[in-house]
């Protein structure tokens, strides 16, 4: 009777003496190494601040703002150097003025502590260390092409390839050229997305005049099929003038009238240059490592440390 009672104790008490260990542990936040001097200035687009950040403790925010904190941890680690080199290229750029980045998607998205407390509630711990690691592991790093901090551009999904810097932004840079990435489709639900835009909306947005009718010509397309020109009862646009003044998610998209809607489908989400960040989670998800998705998405790259 003794000896079932003691077997009885020990299966109660012992797992709960281990899931008592791990409730404490969760709740410890892990610690940045703070190897760096380097300084980064934010300026915060709701109050016009400028915040001057460890590098980081800024990209640890960068992290929390662009992407999911459910992605692989290779695919965060990836991103961790992506958007360290992309921050030492704009301190670089940005030396004579004010401040270094904003806070949105004009350069990188940042989210502060106080603001990823209140968003994740009792999840934060967790979520904060799972960042705080990957930046830990890749402490310092940045990728450098022939001697230089590269423009470590990013985006969110592919259309299937990512686009060559020339074709988008008009500048040849050797790393940021077009790579096939077959992993968007499966990891992105924004890799197909249709928007609905009333007629009017969409002829005042375009400064055209407005038409009961809708002559839709594709000039031309990239290799990667993002619409470069086209024209629109007449008048000629580039792909990129309807991305932005549309709002679209990609110029890879089509054209038609739906009654008094103009229908919009498109293919990826964003720019298109430099790493896929669905892409990369796809890579990810398959076993390849962060260096792996690095080497991938930028070409003839290599991986340095900042020396201080």
């Amino acid at each position: 009777m003794k000896k079932i009672l003691f077997i009885t104790i020990v299966i109660i008490f012992i797992p709960f003496v281990i899931v008592c260990f791990y409730k404490i542990d969760e709740k410890k936040e892990i610690k940045l190494n703070y190897v760096s001097n380097t300084i980064i200035r934010v300026k915060r687009i709701s109050t016009e601040n400028i915040e001057f950040l460890p590098l980081e403790e800024y990209i640890v925010g960068v992290l929390a703002g662009e992407m999911p904190i459910y992605f692989e941890k290779e695919a965060f680690k990836a991103q961790a150097v992506a958007a360290r080199s992309y921050a030492l290229k704009r301190i670089e750029y940005n030396k004579d003025n004010d401040y270094d980045v904003v806070d949105s998607i004009i350069n990188q998205v940042y989210l502060d502590n106080d603001y990823l407390k209140s968003a994740w509630g009792s999840d934060y711990t967790k979520n904060i260390n799972k960042l705080r690691e990957v930046v830990n592991e890749t402490s310092l790093e940045y990728l450098d092409y022939d001697g230089e901090v590269i423009d470590a551009l990013f985006f969110s999904t592919s259309n299937g390839y990512t686009e060559t810097a020339s074709i988008v932004f008009n500048i040849d840079l050797p790393y940021l050229q077009s790579v096939k990435s077959s992993w968007d489709e499966k990891t992105s639900s924004v890799f197909r997305s249709v928007t609905t835009i009333p007629i009017g909306d969409f002829y005042n947005k375009l400064d055209l005049e407005y038409s009961d009718s809708l002559d839709v010509k594709i000039l031309k397309r990239s290799s990667t099929n993002r619409i470069i020109s086209l024209s629109i009862n007449g008048i000629e646009f580039t792909g990129k003038t309807l991305y932005d003044k549309l709002g679209l998610k990609s110029t890879d998209f089509s054209l038609k009238k739906d009654g008094n809607n103009i229908v919009v489908a498109t293919v990826g989400y964003g720019h298109g240059v430099g790493m896929s960040q669905y892409g990369a989670e796809g890579m990810a998800e398959e076993g390849y490592d962060y260096k792996d998705i690095l080497k991938y998405y930028y070409t003839g790259t290599t991986i340095k440390k900042i020396e201080n």
